[in-house]
């Protein structure tokens, strides 16, 4: 299958899931606010359903045993019946189990694309292009965050806007899904019973990464409430989640070329580190201005660490044992994800902010560099 193909496929499930899967949540909410639908406190419950979704595929995502090419076809094909869902009723339950569905095939959807179209590009010596396929995450951002804000303008309701949404991921997982190839195995994988082929897993990485789940998911969930809140027009307030997916978007690809100067691991500390200062920004001083600073380091950061600790994976786990570390580094992830959103819509209904939870967020992202930062130092640049 040629590399541009693969790459496209790639790039467009990341899109389909995390774009527009995960991420077209933030934008609609302050729609659905306005609607009448959610609260902060149930918008932040809502979000932790869908990671609790998130954290058990992480988990079963290696353990399935159905072909992989099967599940992402099926990921792909129920993110978007999920998100057509969302705007067919406005029962709290349905849209429950239809963000925990979400979040359960975003998983399988990471796992599979880290796991297998990586290690193919690997193979065919185009290493070069992992950081275009990780791109596909801010692209689906940008496409979320732009028609939102067109929506808004156009003052369409939250629950048409779903309804739109779920139409073009429907549409986009049936294009990618008939052009999956040989790059992902159509083969059930070989279970057995005994466990003497695991290796430890490699927690100086997977406490950071969780850390990471933290850190990034409270203005991965609240940036547009938190500048609605400051500038009510949308012309102002619906910049911020577009932003936030451009720099997304762009981070991956500047990543690939400083990896050619620098360590996956010292990539991974110096992002984590602009992570939390961008956190401690709007929490200091709240403003339209810092808000988007805010957006810009996050967004800017959070798919270099994933990007990051996908290859770091690859690079220091046993090759037959990739896809367990892989399941349970998006675990920590998941997990880092399900407490962040919880924890600051608590924290707003006793504060009425944000500015708490950004700090917290902020030194639990430095503290848990620690081991990161102690092995990066010895670490040579990937070569690519």
């Amino acid at each position: 299958m040629p590399t541009t193909k693969i790459v496209i496929v790639g790039l467009c499930a990341l899109a389909i899931a995390m774009g527009i899967g995960r991420f077209a949540y933030t934008p609609l909410l302050p729609m659905m606010q306005n609607d009448g639908l959610v609260s902060i406190e149930n918008g932040g419950l809502l979000a932790s359903v869908h990671f609790l979704g998130y954290w058990l595929g992480a988990v079963y995502a290696a353990k399935l045993p159905y072909s992989p090419k099967s599940i992402l076809r099926f990921s792909l094909l129920a993110i978007g019946i999920s998100t057509l869902g969302m705007g067919v009723t406005d029962s709290f339950v349905i849209w429950s189990i239809l963000r925990w569905l979400a979040g359960l095939c975003s998983a399988f959807t990471l796992v599979l694309v880290s796991n297998f179209y990586i290690k193919h590009l690997t193979e065919m010596d185009r290493a070069d292009k992992h950081g275009m396929i990780f791109s596909g995450v801010g692209a689906g951002i940008v496409v979320a965050g732009l028609g939102t804000l067109a929506l808004m303008i156009g003052k369409v309701d939250s629950s048409t806007s779903w309804l739109i949404f779920g139409v073009l991921s429907l549409v986009s997982a049936l294009i990618v899904s008939f052009n999956i190839g040989t790059e992902i195995s159509n083969t059930p994988p070989v279970r057995t019973k005994s466990k003497s082929a695991r290796t430890p897993l490699i927690w100086s990485i997977i406490i950071p990464y969780g850390a990471l789940g933290i850190g990034y998911i409270i203005p991965a969930t609240y940036l547009p409430v938190m500048a609605r809140d400051i500038v009510p027009s949308p012309m102002v307030f619906g910049w911020a989640w577009p932003i936030f997916g451009a720099t997304a978007f762009l981070s991956t690809l500047v990543a690939s070329r400083l990896q050619k100067i620098y360590s996956i691991r010292m990539i991974w500390v110096v992002s984590q580190i602009i992570m939390a200062i961008g956190l401690l920004l709007p929490a200091l001083y709240p403003h339209i201005v810092t808000i988007i600073l805010a957006g810009i380091s996050v967004g800017g950061t959070f798919m270099i660490i994933t990007m990051m600790g996908m290859k770091e994976v690859h690079r220091i786990a046993p090759s037959h044992d990739i896809m367990r570390h892989l399941g349970a580094m998006t675990a920590a992830f998941a997990g880092g994800q399900m407490i962040g959103p919880m924890f600051a819509s608590w924290i707003y209904g006793l504060t009425q902010s944000f500015s708490t939870s950004l700090i917290f967020a902020s030194l639990i992202l430095v503290a848990t560099l620690l081991a990161l930062a102690a092995k990066s130092a010895n670490e040579e640049p990937m070569k690519i």
